[in-house]
């Protein structure tokens, strides 16, 4: 089957402020929300000496900008900016620039890996509590979050 429409790169346009591009985000942002992600990133992710003096501000809502963006599919900063296409403003307030996002991403050092690890391993539960997402958590639950990656060589490693 052949499409009658030949497609040129002015056909197509996506500006209409009605328009939602990504709508699946509403219920899992709503559950960000209700399981207070922005409340753990501000929390326990510091920045103490930012470079930039405006790298730290509003950490908590730009990160939860990142994360509504990876969601969306966004692989690099510049994909952000999905988030305030058509009428994504009317479904979320304080979404940031790409710009503002990678000005604050460039504050950050090894040590924050730990403080997001941290963000992650609580929020998890946060979500145990109001989903089934790990029904039987009370028995026992292992769950391996690890941001370490390394290859690993060596004959020990062939039989695991």
């Amino acid at each position: 089957m052949r499409s009658s429409h030949t497609f040129r790169s002015d056909s197509a346009a996506f500006d209409d402020d009605t328009l939602v591009s990504c709508a699946g985000l509403l219920p899992i942002m709503t559950l960000a929300r209700q399981t207070q992600l922005t409340d753990l990133l501000a929390d326990k992710v510091l920045i103490t000496t930012p470079n930039v003096a405006s790298g730290a501000a509003n950490l908590a809502p730009k990160l939860t900008t990142v994360i509504a963006a990876m969601c969306a599919g966004a692989d690099c900063i510049d994909d952000v900016d999905l988030l305030r296409s058509g009428g994504m403003s009317h479904l979320f307030a304080s979404v940031y620039a790409p710009s503002t996002v990678g000005t604050l991403l460039r504050e950050f050092t090894f040590g924050h890996n730990r403080q997001l690890e941290s963000v992650l391993r609580e929020h998890l539960v946060a979500l145990a509590d109001r989903t089934d997402i790990l029904p039987g958590i009370s028995d026992r639950a292992f769950v391996d979050i690890d941001s370490l990656l390394r290859p690993v060589y060596g004959h020990a490693k062939q039989g695991a």
